[in-house]
Protein backbone atom coordinates (compact mmCIF):
# COMPACT_ATOMS: atom_id res chain seq x y z
CA UNK A 1 0.00 0.00 0.00
CA UNK A 2 1.01 3.37 -0.86
CA UNK A 3 0.89 6.33 1.51
CA UNK A 4 -2.08 8.23 1.92
CA UNK A 5 -2.36 12.07 0.90
CA UNK A 6 -0.92 11.79 -2.56
CA UNK A 7 -2.51 13.92 -5.17
CA UNK A 8 -2.45 14.04 -9.44
CA UNK A 9 -4.10 16.31 -11.79
CA UNK A 10 -4.82 16.82 -15.00
CA UNK A 11 -4.22 20.41 -16.48
CA UNK A 12 -4.62 22.09 -19.38
CA UNK A 13 -7.14 24.82 -21.01
CA UNK A 14 -10.14 23.97 -21.28
CA UNK A 15 -9.82 20.62 -18.72
CA UNK A 16 -13.25 20.70 -17.18
CA UNK A 17 -14.77 18.13 -19.97
CA UNK A 18 -11.86 15.83 -19.68
CA UNK A 19 -12.69 12.26 -18.45
CA UNK A 20 -8.70 11.77 -16.85
CA UNK A 21 -10.65 12.51 -13.33
CA UNK A 22 -13.26 9.38 -13.52
CA UNK A 23 -10.22 6.97 -14.91
CA UNK A 24 -7.56 7.72 -12.51
CA UNK A 25 -10.17 7.90 -9.55
CA UNK A 26 -11.46 4.50 -10.26
CA UNK A 27 -7.94 3.39 -10.70
CA UNK A 28 -6.90 4.44 -6.84
CA UNK A 29 -10.57 2.51 -5.83
CA UNK A 30 -9.58 -0.47 -7.67
CA UNK A 31 -6.09 -0.30 -6.31
CA UNK A 32 -7.33 0.37 -2.85
CA UNK A 33 -5.30 3.73 -2.65
CA UNK A 34 -7.26 5.45 0.18
CA UNK A 35 -6.34 9.06 0.12
CA UNK A 36 -5.05 9.23 -2.92
CA UNK A 37 -6.80 12.64 -5.05
CA UNK A 38 -6.93 13.64 -8.48
CA UNK A 39 -8.59 16.40 -9.79
CA UNK A 40 -8.68 18.88 -12.92
CA UNK A 41 -7.05 21.81 -13.07
CA UNK A 42 -6.89 24.95 -15.29
CA UNK A 43 -3.72 26.10 -16.37
CA UNK A 44 -3.61 28.37 -19.02
CA UNK A 45 -0.78 28.27 -22.03
CA UNK A 46 2.40 29.79 -20.92
CA UNK A 47 1.82 28.86 -17.06
CA UNK A 48 3.07 25.37 -16.87
CA UNK A 49 6.43 26.22 -15.25
CA UNK A 50 5.29 28.23 -12.64
CA UNK A 51 2.03 26.18 -11.44
CA UNK A 52 4.72 23.38 -11.38
CA UNK A 53 6.86 25.32 -9.40
CA UNK A 54 4.41 25.39 -6.33
CA UNK A 55 3.49 22.08 -6.08
CA UNK A 56 4.71 20.47 -2.97
CA UNK A 57 5.87 17.17 -2.28
CA UNK A 58 2.64 15.75 -2.17
CA UNK A 59 2.52 15.51 -5.81
CA UNK A 60 2.97 12.10 -7.52
CA UNK A 61 2.35 13.46 -10.98
CA UNK A 62 0.60 15.10 -13.80
CA UNK A 63 -1.53 14.52 -16.75
CA UNK A 64 -0.92 17.07 -19.28
CA UNK A 65 -3.28 18.08 -22.09
CA UNK A 66 -3.64 20.82 -24.66
CA UNK A 67 -1.95 23.35 -24.74
CA UNK A 68 0.56 22.24 -22.41
CA UNK A 69 2.21 19.37 -23.76
CA UNK A 70 4.82 20.88 -25.27
CA UNK A 71 5.82 23.27 -22.33
CA UNK A 72 5.94 20.25 -19.95
CA UNK A 73 8.42 18.65 -22.18
CA UNK A 74 10.36 21.95 -22.13
CA UNK A 75 10.59 22.01 -18.47
CA UNK A 76 11.52 18.57 -17.39
CA UNK A 77 14.60 17.58 -16.45
CA UNK A 78 14.59 13.96 -17.77
CA UNK A 79 12.72 12.91 -21.15
CA UNK A 80 11.95 9.76 -22.19
CA UNK A 81 12.05 7.97 -25.92
CA UNK A 82 8.44 8.91 -27.08
CA UNK A 83 8.10 12.21 -25.52
CA UNK A 84 11.69 12.98 -27.55
CA UNK A 85 10.48 11.53 -30.63
CA UNK A 86 6.78 13.28 -30.71
CA UNK A 87 8.04 16.75 -29.48
CA UNK A 88 5.64 16.59 -26.52
CA UNK A 89 4.59 15.23 -22.88
CA UNK A 90 1.85 14.56 -21.87
CA UNK A 91 2.58 13.16 -18.44
CA UNK A 92 4.98 14.71 -15.57
CA UNK A 93 6.37 12.40 -12.65
CA UNK A 94 8.47 14.33 -10.15
CA UNK A 95 11.62 11.89 -9.61
CA UNK A 96 13.25 12.11 -5.84
CA UNK A 97 16.51 14.49 -6.25
CA UNK A 98 15.89 14.74 -9.88
CA UNK A 99 13.17 17.14 -10.54
CA UNK A 100 10.60 16.12 -13.33
CA UNK A 101 10.27 13.36 -16.19
CA UNK A 102 8.18 14.37 -18.68
CA UNK A 103 6.44 10.78 -20.65
CA UNK A 104 4.10 10.33 -23.85
CA UNK A 105 1.84 7.70 -22.93
CA UNK A 106 0.06 8.40 -25.99
CA UNK A 107 2.21 5.82 -27.81
CA UNK A 108 1.50 3.26 -25.80
CA UNK A 109 -2.45 4.06 -25.59
CA UNK A 110 -2.65 4.42 -29.68
CA UNK A 111 -0.75 0.69 -30.09
CA UNK A 112 -2.62 -0.96 -27.25
CA UNK A 113 -6.14 -0.08 -29.14
CA UNK A 114 -5.01 -0.65 -32.41
CA UNK A 115 -3.85 -4.59 -31.22
CA UNK A 116 -6.98 -4.44 -28.88
CA UNK A 117 -9.08 -3.69 -32.22
CA UNK A 118 -7.16 -6.98 -33.82
CA UNK A 119 -4.57 -5.60 -35.69
CA UNK A 120 -1.85 -8.07 -36.28
CA UNK A 121 1.25 -7.60 -38.41
CA UNK A 122 0.62 -4.76 -40.55
CA UNK A 123 2.31 -3.83 -43.41
CA UNK A 124 0.92 -0.24 -44.58
CA UNK A 125 -0.89 2.41 -42.88
CA UNK A 126 -2.76 6.01 -43.52
CA UNK A 127 -2.84 8.58 -41.20
CA UNK A 128 -5.28 11.61 -41.50
CA UNK A 129 -3.34 14.63 -40.12
CA UNK A 130 0.41 15.80 -39.74
CA UNK A 131 0.46 17.52 -36.10
CA UNK A 132 1.46 16.57 -32.82
CA UNK A 133 -1.42 13.87 -32.29
CA UNK A 134 -0.45 12.47 -35.63
CA UNK A 135 3.23 12.41 -34.54
CA UNK A 136 1.87 9.79 -31.83
CA UNK A 137 0.34 7.90 -34.40
CA UNK A 138 3.16 7.29 -36.28
CA UNK A 139 5.73 6.05 -33.60
CA UNK A 140 3.23 3.67 -32.37
CA UNK A 141 2.22 2.79 -36.25
CA UNK A 142 6.54 2.07 -36.44
CA UNK A 143 6.62 0.12 -33.29
CA UNK A 144 3.25 -2.48 -34.45
CA UNK A 145 5.28 -3.33 -37.61
CA UNK A 146 4.37 -0.64 -40.36
CA UNK A 147 7.05 0.23 -42.86
CA UNK A 148 5.02 2.25 -45.32
CA UNK A 149 2.33 5.21 -44.46
CA UNK A 150 0.44 7.40 -46.44
CA UNK A 151 -0.05 10.73 -44.76
CA UNK A 152 -3.61 12.60 -45.51
CA UNK A 153 -3.31 16.22 -44.31
CA UNK A 154 -5.28 19.59 -45.23
CA UNK A 155 -2.07 21.80 -45.27
CA UNK A 156 1.69 20.87 -45.34
CA UNK A 157 3.03 18.73 -42.56
CA UNK A 158 4.31 20.17 -39.38
CA UNK A 159 8.43 20.65 -40.03
CA UNK A 160 8.32 18.14 -36.81
CA UNK A 161 6.34 15.45 -38.34
CA UNK A 162 8.69 15.25 -41.24
CA UNK A 163 11.41 15.31 -38.97
CA UNK A 164 9.99 12.27 -37.07
CA UNK A 165 9.54 10.68 -40.71
CA UNK A 166 13.10 10.66 -41.31
CA UNK A 167 14.09 9.63 -37.76
CA UNK A 168 11.60 6.53 -38.06
CA UNK A 169 12.74 5.82 -41.51
CA UNK A 170 9.41 5.26 -42.32
CA UNK A 171 8.33 5.34 -46.39
CA UNK A 172 5.41 7.56 -46.58
CA UNK A 173 3.68 9.50 -49.61
CA UNK A 174 1.83 12.61 -48.91
CA UNK A 175 -1.39 14.16 -50.09
CA UNK A 176 -4.08 16.21 -49.64
CA UNK A 177 -7.45 15.71 -47.93
CA UNK A 178 -9.88 14.98 -51.09
CA UNK A 179 -7.27 14.08 -53.60
CA UNK A 180 -7.30 9.99 -54.69
CA UNK A 181 -5.80 7.15 -52.77
CA UNK A 182 -2.37 5.70 -54.12
CA UNK A 183 -0.61 3.08 -53.22
CA UNK A 184 -1.63 -0.65 -51.84
CA UNK A 185 -4.82 -1.08 -49.20
CA UNK A 186 -4.33 -0.36 -45.83
CA UNK A 187 -4.01 -2.05 -43.02
CA UNK A 188 -4.71 0.18 -40.60
CA UNK A 189 -6.67 3.95 -40.97
CA UNK A 190 -5.84 6.18 -37.96
CA UNK A 191 -7.82 9.84 -38.23
CA UNK A 192 -6.34 12.33 -36.20
CA UNK A 193 -9.01 14.77 -37.69
CA UNK A 194 -10.59 17.28 -35.19
CA UNK A 195 -14.18 15.65 -34.10
CA UNK A 196 -16.23 18.07 -35.79
CA UNK A 197 -14.47 17.47 -39.27
CA UNK A 198 -16.71 16.07 -41.91
CA UNK A 199 -14.76 14.52 -44.82
CA UNK A 200 -16.17 14.31 -48.21
CA UNK A 201 -18.15 10.37 -48.15
CA UNK A 202 -16.71 9.92 -51.51
CA UNK A 203 -13.37 10.73 -50.18
CA UNK A 204 -13.60 8.11 -47.46
CA UNK A 205 -14.68 5.57 -49.70
CA UNK A 206 -11.78 5.92 -52.16
CA UNK A 207 -9.55 5.60 -48.91
CA UNK A 208 -11.22 1.98 -48.27
CA UNK A 209 -11.74 0.50 -51.42
CA UNK A 210 -10.38 -2.77 -51.25
CA UNK A 211 -9.53 -2.87 -48.22
CA UNK A 212 -10.40 -4.04 -44.60
CA UNK A 213 -8.31 -1.52 -42.58
CA UNK A 214 -8.81 -1.55 -38.32
CA UNK A 215 -9.79 2.14 -38.32
CA UNK A 216 -9.33 4.20 -34.91
CA UNK A 217 -10.48 7.63 -34.59
CA UNK A 218 -8.58 9.18 -31.68
CA UNK A 219 -11.23 11.53 -31.17
CA UNK A 220 -13.76 10.44 -28.51
CA UNK A 221 -16.29 13.69 -28.15
CA UNK A 222 -18.79 14.42 -29.85
CA UNK A 223 -19.79 10.93 -31.07
CA UNK A 224 -19.73 9.51 -33.49
CA UNK A 225 -17.47 11.88 -35.05
CA UNK A 226 -17.57 13.54 -38.65
CA UNK A 227 -14.95 10.83 -39.61
CA UNK A 228 -16.93 8.26 -37.91
CA UNK A 229 -20.05 9.04 -39.64
CA UNK A 230 -18.76 9.05 -42.91
CA UNK A 231 -16.75 6.10 -42.54
CA UNK A 232 -20.48 4.71 -41.55
CA UNK A 233 -22.04 6.12 -44.86
CA UNK A 234 -19.13 5.11 -47.02
CA UNK A 235 -19.51 1.32 -45.79
CA UNK A 236 -22.82 1.45 -45.17
CA UNK A 237 -22.01 0.40 -41.40
CA UNK A 238 -20.16 -2.00 -42.05
CA UNK A 239 -16.93 -0.87 -40.78
CA UNK A 240 -16.60 0.02 -37.24
CA UNK A 241 -14.47 2.62 -36.46
CA UNK A 242 -13.01 2.32 -32.52
CA UNK A 243 -13.48 5.29 -30.48
CA UNK A 244 -10.96 7.25 -29.15
CA UNK A 245 -11.44 6.11 -25.64
CA UNK A 246 -9.71 3.48 -26.44
CA UNK A 247 -6.56 4.72 -26.44
CA UNK A 248 -7.66 7.35 -23.74
CA UNK A 249 -7.99 4.53 -21.35
CA UNK A 250 -4.73 2.71 -22.10
CA UNK A 251 -2.71 5.90 -22.14
CA UNK A 252 -4.19 6.63 -18.56
CA UNK A 253 -3.44 3.16 -17.39
CA UNK A 254 -0.17 3.61 -18.36
CA UNK A 255 0.08 7.05 -16.48
CA UNK A 256 -1.14 5.03 -13.04
CA UNK A 257 1.28 2.70 -13.47
CA UNK A 258 4.09 5.99 -13.64
CA UNK A 259 2.92 7.64 -10.88
CA UNK A 260 1.69 4.78 -8.27
CA UNK A 261 4.49 1.88 -9.12
CA UNK A 262 1.06 -0.42 -9.88
CA UNK A 263 0.09 -1.44 -13.18
CA UNK A 264 -3.79 0.63 -13.97
CA UNK A 265 -6.46 -1.58 -13.79
CA UNK A 266 -7.38 -1.64 -16.84
CA UNK A 267 -11.03 -3.08 -16.46
CA UNK A 268 -11.99 -1.37 -13.74
CA UNK A 269 -11.06 2.05 -15.66
CA UNK A 270 -12.75 1.27 -18.94
CA UNK A 271 -16.24 -0.07 -16.38
CA UNK A 272 -15.70 3.54 -14.96
CA UNK A 273 -14.96 5.25 -19.11
CA UNK A 274 -17.46 3.80 -20.13
CA UNK A 275 -20.07 4.91 -17.86
CA UNK A 276 -18.79 8.46 -18.41
CA UNK A 277 -18.37 8.17 -22.05
CA UNK A 278 -21.95 7.51 -22.11
CA UNK A 279 -23.01 10.62 -21.46
CA UNK A 280 -19.92 12.30 -23.30
CA UNK A 281 -18.74 15.78 -22.31
CA UNK A 282 -19.72 18.43 -23.86
CA UNK A 283 -20.11 18.57 -28.11
CA UNK A 284 -16.56 19.71 -28.92
CA UNK A 285 -14.55 19.61 -26.15
CA UNK A 286 -13.29 16.55 -26.08
CA UNK A 287 -10.96 14.26 -28.59
CA UNK A 288 -7.87 15.51 -30.34
CA UNK A 289 -7.89 17.12 -33.92
CA UNK A 290 -4.24 18.72 -35.08
CA UNK A 291 -4.49 18.66 -39.41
Amino acid sequence: MLSAGRRAAVVGAPVGHSLSPSLHRAAYRALGLTGWSYEAVQVDAGSLRAFVAGLGPEWAGLSVTMPLKEEALALADEVDEDARLTGGANTLVPCPDRGWRAWNTDVHGVGAALVGAGLVGPLRGVVLGGGATARSVLVALDRLGVREVDLVVRDAPRAATWELLDRLGLRTTTRRLGTAARGDAPDVVVSTLPAGAVPDVGVVQDLLAGASPVVLDVAYAPWPSGFATAVSAATAGRRPVVRGTAMLLHQAARQVRLMTGHDGPVEAMRAALTEDASTGPAAGAGGAGDV
